[in-house]
């Protein structure tokens, strides 16, 4: 959705009526995840892929008329491998979309509440008598919008937790007096920001595949013989100071994958220790099991408890044998999009 923020903010400002799509539903070889949104205005105009380019064209053709009847509606595609072929999905694919109108208010909303990075969910009935019905609830349990159904609401609160942990999309069926409803819970999570703490040579790769794969990078390093434009001219930024002033200052939020690989224990126990007590989504530490051991010793010394401690990730990285700045960078990165596509395999 991020993506989309600003194409859709200037079509409204066009005086645009606009459509939003999204992927509630995928299996067999359907080539886009569960949340693809696309937006489409009155034009036929569109921004942003529910398949990549295989049923484009027909739910742009969908949204032009739910545009005109401000109705929202459940598409279904690839029931069958010839149905799949017709509108381009690889034999047997199948993949559900949602199509509902862009109410400018709540879309303003949406906007500023993605631009200030908060972590929240939207939770739309998407089949059923009261499809298209929808509420924003944010963890702690503050909510925007209602369901006329208490039986809805109560499932959503039910679900929400887990949802918000693993921050992925979900989507549940519930019966109440013989109706049957579908319910999508789609996780908007802040902006993912890789945050490198230690401008060592393995930094330099693990910038460029943390880049290539969308994260906004940060690398923090005091030491200016390490820390500068002329070994970093990819970063985002790159911060000259201790982390824990720069996390003083900032803050870590569900968005936040944090890679301590700085091998200096001044640099790694307060990162780690202000990491621990944060809400980063990934907590990862390079270094051997006794150097790893000696700064766990010296957040306990800072009165982490083993609790918070255990979300350290190390040693760092998936096992592939890796050797060489390149390949160890590779492995961390890995392990980060395994976090953030809701795998935990915790080494602790």
């Amino acid at each position: 959705m991020r993506e989309l923020l600003n194409v859709i903010d200037q079509w409204i400002k066009s005086d645009k009526k606009v459509a939003l799509a999204t992927v509630v539903n995928v299996y067999g070889s359907a080539p886009r995840q569960l949340g693809a949104k696309m937006a489409v205005n009155q034009d036929g105009l569109m921004a942003g892929s529910v398949s990549g380019g295989c049923v484009e064209g027909a739910v742009v053709a969908e949204a032009i008329q739910i545009i005109k009847s401000k109705k929202s509606k459940l598409l279904h595609y690839g029931v069958s491998d010839e149905q799949a072929f017709s509108v381009g999905l690889a034999c047997g694919g199948v993949i559900e979309i949602f199509v509902e109108p862009v109410d400018e208010k709540e879309f303003s909303q949406i906007k500023q509440d993605l631009e200030s990075d908060q972590l929240f969910a939207r939770v739309t009935v998407i089949r059923g008598e009261n499809c298209g019905e929808k509420i924003v609830v944010f963890p702690g349990g503050v909510q925007s919008g209602s369901f006329s159904s208490e039986v809805i609401q109560n499932e959503v609160n039910h679900r929400l937790p887990e949802q918000f942990q693993k921050q992925l999309p979900g989507r549940f069926e519930i019966r109440e007096n013989e109706e049957l409803s579908e319910i999508f819970i789609d996780i908007y999570s802040p902006l993912p920001r890789l945050i490198i703490v230690g401008a060592v040579h393995i930094a330099i790769p693990l910038v460029t595949f943390g880049k290539l794969l969308g994260f906004h990078t940060v690398v923090i390093d005091p030491r200016k013989s390490f820390s500068n434009l002329e070994r970093f001219p990819h970063v985002d930024e790159l911060v000259q100071e201790w982390p824990e002033e720069y996390f003083s200052r900032v803050g870590l939020n569900e968005g936040s994958y944090l890679a301590v690989v700085s091998h200096d224990e001044k640099l790694d126990v307060p990162a780690l220790a202000f990491a621990c007590k944060s809400k980063a989504r990934y907590i990862g530490a390079l270094g051997s099991k006794k150097t790893i051991e000696k700064n766990k010793n010296g957040m306990r010394e800072l009165g982490i408890l083993e609790d918070a401690i255990a979300k350290i990730y190390s040693p760092i990285g998936v096992t592939i044998g890796a050797h060489g700045a390149e390949e160890i960078a590779l492995s961390i990165m890995t392990e980060i999009i395994a976090v953030k596509n809701g795998i935990n395999n915790s080494k602790n």
